[in-house]
């Protein structure tokens, strides 16, 4: 009782700006599941507005990732619309194994090599940790904006480690968001899944 009194102390305490991102997120990640387009200019509001909280809380890769966030948005937005054949609407698809194995490259490199320049050249809280799931959360943007379904395993995955670090870090409306994150990936894998049906449905030509 004691630790969740201190939890609802401190929370109520945060920051309007960390409170507003907070929502923003949420709502981002929302519509992201639904298939909205609204999701990108959510998502810029929201990672512009986290630039400055995790500037505060000296996870710097993830103040870096918000900024790349914001342009990997302006084209993600882009290609939901035009990513498509003849720059038709962009639809839900399968991820190639050249994918698979160009992000785990990626995210092995990336952890290794900015995880060790923060731990050695930084303030940098939790570096290895940061570094992968600055990574990871990279991952799961790109195959999102080419409408992968199974970008929705990488942020279950990114999901379940940001909930510890950023408790951790004390950013407790935060770290109660990425477990609502969670939650919501599972309900976009779902949706996500169930549009691709019907779209392998729609394109199944009907017999003469």
């Amino acid at each position: 009782m004691e630790q969740l009194l201190r939890f609802w102390t401190e929370a109520a305490g945060s920051g309007p700006l960390e409170w507003i991102a907070v929502l923003t997120g949420f709502a981002c990640v929302w519509l992201a599941a639904r298939e909205s387009l609204w999701n990108f200019p959510v998502a810029i509001v929201s990672c512009g507005l986290y630039v400055f909280v995790y500037r505060q809380s000296t996870l710097y890769a993830d103040m870096g990732l918000q900024v790349v966030f914001i342009i990997l948005a302006l084209y993600g937005w882009y290609q939901w619309l035009h990513g498509g054949q003849n720059r038709a609407e962009l639809p839900v698809s399968r991820t190639t194994r050249q994918e698979w194995v160009g992000c785990a490259v990626f995210v092995a490199v990336f952890t290794l090599a900015v995880g060790y320049y923060l731990q050695h050249h930084t303030d940098a809280a939790l570096p290895h940790w940061d570094a992968f799931t600055t990574a990871g959360s990279l991952a799961g943007q790109f195959l999102l904006i080419r409408k992968r379904l199974e970008n929705w395993f990488i942020w279950i995955v990114v999901d379940i480690i940001y909930v510890p670090i950023l408790w951790y870090k004390q950013l407790y409306p935060t770290s109660a968001l990425y477990a609502l994150y969670l939650a919501l990936a599972v309900y976009g894998y779902v949706e996500w899944r169930r549009a691709l049906r019907k779209n392998a449905t729609r394109s199944v030509p009907l017999s003469a």
